[in-house]
């Protein structure tokens, strides 16, 4: 997925029409991050002063969302999942064994709804069930 550079223009423009939302905090960070593939530090300045909210709100919403990122992401993303059931089926092995192939493209996330196919991973927005490394690689091909 190719994104825009920083904009200023750009993320006013995609602002705007957010100002009549209820609580545009999230939508506006999701617009952000839809555009340029991330939220720079400067859009959260731009958020606050365009929402009228304290740039703390912003980092806060900013940073409880584990989806929200603060920097570009990885050519490839690998969210495994580390809740119960998939650690009871192994995902804790399998993310060790992805984080020595793959290293800062895979990350933890907690459950996709698929734990009756456990391990889940999550490679660049597909979903894989009882997962293997093999699998991630096939995913990533």
């Amino acid at each position: 997925m190719t994104h825009s550079p920083w904009s200023l223009d750009v993320a006013m423009a995609l602002l705007e029409p957010l100002r009549d939302e209820p609580g545009p905090v999230l939508i506006a960070l999701q617009a952000i991050q839809g555009e340029f593939g991330y939220v720079p530090s400067e859009a959260v300045a731009l958020i606050a002063g365009t929402f009228n909210v304290s740039r703390a709100d912003v980092h806060g919403v900013l940073t409880f969302y584990h989806d929200l990122r603060t920097i570009p992401a990885p050519p490839n993303e690998i969210k495994i999942c580390v809740a119960e059931a998939c650690q009871a089926v192994g995902s804790r092995e399998l993310e060790k064994a992805l984080k020595a192939a793959y290293k800062e493209e895979v990350c933890d996330a907690f459950c996709f709804g698929n734990c009756a196919l456990g391990p889940a991973v999550m490679v660049n927005g597909k979903l894989i069930g009882r997962a293997t490394v093999a699998k991630v690689a096939e995913g990533l091909k």
